[in-house]
């Protein structure tokens, strides 16, 4: 297949037009062309179509090469336009060449009509190039004279002696004066530097007129309103056309001098805050050597200046104990983890032993990542602690040892009941485990079950040991000992709501229980469970108004009333227990 080509041809002959069509064809092209022969016809084909090329007959009945010439430099087309004719002289061609056409080919020589074709076509793109240059180039200069006159910062071209060629708007801003009163004048001539800035200006120009680049430097110039403006300037020698000249950018520091003179006395504000904080802080490097001290830090480990420690290992004064967990706390931090909040062991150069609680975290310190950590004495807290923890334990015994006198006490007015007060506490703190309840309440449901028919001590003994089902009465004097229970306890201090679980332990999830009728969450989940483990441990063992009905049965009897008279999840945890993990009373 030949090369694509669109041509449009302006010849009154079909004849002639396929002849030029098929010397194309010969001269390995691949033509898609349009015949028209008069000037309306030639316009809507130049303005529906794009054409690489434009092959025109000279004289038409309607229509001339001449006045397609002029169409088409009326257009402001520029598509290459080649005369193909038959009969033209030499003159004539030159005229129309003159005029605009590319060249001109004689009907008889065609063999020379794609030569010429391919010579306008590289041409034509030749001249497409250069035009899209030219308006590239012309754009730059423009955007590059914009970007100059709105630069950010000040833009200003001098001599090599200091004479001001050009200076942008942002110069104008800086200095306060306009740039026509600074043109044409040498820097040094003007009132625009102080003293402090004349010889730091002095050396810049020398190094321009040695053609030498500077800068960075900070100078200050003096506004038209006498204001001393800080100024960083960078300079270039460049070379403009014939003359090597200074390009100049300034840019107005204020805001940054401001920015750093704040940051001096934030700085040495927090240097201050630092060092006179009670707790001890230090900064070190992932190996544990110490990079920052402050006094605090100083005073627990008995030195006289912080800078003492600059340098040492962390690890020299820390106690043994510590170091695994010290170890773990450096890691996780390094890690990225969250910063760590320990208690550490350490040993000062004197020799004491120091109890810290310290808290860590990763920062930036000169420019490097390390581990902060801030660092209080609790040694003073640990004896307190320790005191107050043999003081707990004191009154844990003491309160044992009450309970186990009240324990007894029941016992002793209910000598058939005996062991029912422990074993229902154990298998309510079982059950409660098995439910996944905190610790603490786990204890006071423990404690509540040992004593939680305290009340009994007000009920007759004949009563409590009578062999014989009781009657209606004596039941109902029984059914007192919850309130007698509560009322026994409800001054006691406690950590546990032990009078409320006592309170409350003969109640119903549907509200039938005793003393107070309550159902659902009205009744707290200890009492919940001390009923479920009260009720298994009743019928499970014998009584003397009745025998036991069994363990099994009594198993039976919650799985039944699951939900209605007992807590589901209490007696689900009983249930298992005792069928799947061998609990026994």
């Amino acid at each position: 297949m030949g090369k694509p080509l669109r041509v449009l041809i302006v010849e009154d002959s079909e004849d002639d037009a396929l002849l030029i069509v098929r010397a194309l064809r010969q001269g390995g092209h691949d033509p898609v062309y349009e015949r028209v022969e008069e000037d309306v016809a030639l316009r809507k084909a130049l303005e529906n179509e794009s054409w690489d090329i434009i092959l025109c007959g000279y004289r038409m009945p309607q229509f001339s090469g001449i006045a397609a010439i002029a169409l088409l430099k009326e257009t402001g087309i520029e598509i290459p336009l080649i005369i193909v004719s038959g009969a033209i002289g030499e003159e004539t061609a030159v005229d129309c060449m003159r005029l605009g056409a590319s060249d001109y080919v004689m009907k008889g020589n065609l063999h020379r009509l794609v030569p010429a074709i391919e010579r306008e076509l590289k041409e034509a793109a030749i001249r497409r190039e250069v035009k899209l240059a030219s308006k590239g180039l012309r754009k730059s200069e423009e955007l590059f004279r914009s970007y100059l006159e709105y630069a950010p910062d000040g833009v200003y071209m001098s001599d090599l002696e200091g004479t001001f060629l050009y200076g942008n708007r942002k110069c104008e801003e800086i200095i306060g004066y306009r740039r026509e009163e600074l043109i044409g004048k040498n820097f040094l001539e003007l009132n625009i530097l102080p003293e402090n800035s004349l010889n730091i200006a002095v050396q810049l120009l020398q190094a321009n007129m040695e053609g030498k680049s500077t800068g960075p430097d900070e100078i200050e110039l003096i506004s038209n309103e006498g204001r001393l403006v800080p100024v960083e300037i960078n300079t270039s020698v460049v070379q403009r056309m014939d003359q090597r000249i200074v390009l100049a950018f300034v840019r107005d520091i204020t805001e940054r001098k401001r920015v750093e003179a704040a940051l001096r006395e934030s700085e040495s504000l927090s240097k201050s805050l630092v060092d006179y904080m009670h707790d001890a802080m230090i900064i070190m490097n992932w190996d544990g050597f110490i990079l920052f001290a402050n006094r605090a830090a100083a005073r627990i480990i008995d030195f006289e200046r912080p800078e003492e420690l600059t340098g040492h290992n962390m690890v020299e004064y820390l106690h043994p104990d510590s170091f695994q967990k010290a170890a773990e706390d450096l890691e996780a931090v390094k890690a990225d983890k969250m910063g760590f909040l320990s208690e550490y062991q350490l040993s000062s150069v004197t020799g004491k032993h120091i109890w810290v609680e310290s808290i860590g975290g990763k920062i930036i310190f000169r420019n490097a990542s390390a581990n902060l950590v801030c660092i209080r004495d609790i040694t003073e807290r640990k004896r307190t602690e320790q005191k107050l923890q043999t003081t707990l334990d004191s009154l844990r015994k003491a309160f044992g040892t009450t309970i186990q006198v009240m324990v007894s006490a029941v016992e002793s007015r209910d000598p058939y009941t005996a062991g029912h007060q422990v074993r229902s506490a154990n298998l309510a703190r079982a059950i409660a485990t098995e439910m996944g309840l905190p610790h603490e309440k786990i204890e006071g449901i423990r404690v509540a079950g040992s004593i939680h028919d305290i009340g009994k001590l007000s009920i007759p003994a004949e009563i409590l040991s009578k062999p014989t089902r009781l009657t209606e009465l004596e039941f109902s004097l029984i059914k007192e000992h919850a309130r007698q229970g509560y009322e026994m306890l409800r001054d006691v201090e406690s950590p546990w709501p032990l009078a409320e679980i006592v309170y409350q332990h003969h109640e119903r999830m549907d509200g039938s229980g005793y003393p107070r009728s309550l159902k659902g969450d009205e009744i707290i989940m200890e009492a919940r469970i001390l009923a479920v483990s009260d009720a298994v441990e009743s019928m499970a063992s014998h009584r003397p108004y009745r025998p036991a009905i069994g363990l099994n049965a009594a198993l039976e009897e919650i799985e039944k009333n699951k939900g209605i008279l007992y807590d589901a999840d209490a007696v689900d945890a009983c249930l298992r227990l005792f069928r799947e993990e061998g609990f026994q009373l």
